[in-house]
């Protein structure tokens, strides 16, 4: 069994699988040593683990990780992957990204696939058809756009995201909910709809924290995995296991 560990900018996140399948996933304030502890008693064959993080962890972590785990992976810009990297600076490249966009490749293989990951950042990753990762986009996510707007301006409120029924604000909230929240998605909807213009049955997937919020808001149609970057790492961490 797999324990994947992805530390985000804003929430660290946990899974156990078992092959190709996530057995459990749990949101946490931090990953501790402890915690090792704990899974490996409730799941007698987790031996292999993998840790993605975009911010720096205390090194207590990675040296427990490496003395419990027969094999241990520190995702990094020259980890192996069952994909073709074309990023032209990888080591600045989300890991993130590259995860999720191996969780693509492993549920859609031999499939044109964009990723949207809605989260902090909105970013959009593009997968081919025979394995290659391209690159993609990255765009200032929700509550980033109502925080800028505060922040950047004198007078301009913050507000927060809410119920928009019309297409104009009769109000200066108003008007910046509208605002924030319907040219987020006609950006999403704009962005599919080129990608789709350039590449032939593309299947789209939406993740992270905001994918909820899209929801029978736009015109294309997409899949929602909360779970793809999860996937990807073990499908990573089982990539290196067979290459050692």
């Amino acid at each position: 069994m797999n324990l994947v560990i992805d530390i985000g900018n804003t929430r660290t996140k946990y899974s156990v699988c078992a092959k190709n399948e996530v057995v459990k996933t749990e949101s946490v304030d931090a990953f501790t040593p402890a915690l090792i502890a704990t899974l490996k008693q409730e799941y007698k064959g987790l031996d292999r683990a993998i840790l993605s993080s975009v911010k720096d962890y205390p090194e207590e972590l990675k040296v427990a990780l490496a003395e419990q785990f027969k094999l241990f992976i520190e995702l990094n810009a020259t980890t192996p992957l069952p994909v073709e990297n074309c990023y032209e600076t990888k080591e600045t490249l989300g890991k993130d990204r590259i995860a999720a966009i191996v969780g693509a490749f492993e549920l859609y293989p031999e499939t044109n696939v964009l990723v949207i990951d809605a989260g902090t950042a909105i970013t959009y990753d593009l997968l081919t058809a025979d394995g290659k990762y391209l690159g993609g986009n990255i765009s200032p996510g929700l509550e980033m756009r109502f925080k800028a707007l505060n922040q950047f301006t004198g007078k301009l409120p913050k507000v927060e995201r809410g119920v928009v029924n019309e297409l104009i604000g009769k109000t200066t909230e108003q008007a910046i909910r509208a605002g924030v929240q319907h040219g987020i998605v006609f950006e999403v909807d704009h962005a599919i709809t080129s990608f789709k213009e350039n590449y032939n049955n593309l299947k789209v997937i939406m993740t992270g924290g905001d994918a909820e919020f899209f929801d029978n808001k736009l015109k294309n149609s997409f899949f929602v995995h909360f779970n793809l970057t999860s996937i990807g790492l073990n499908r990573i961490l089982q990539h290196n296991g067979e290459t050692k």
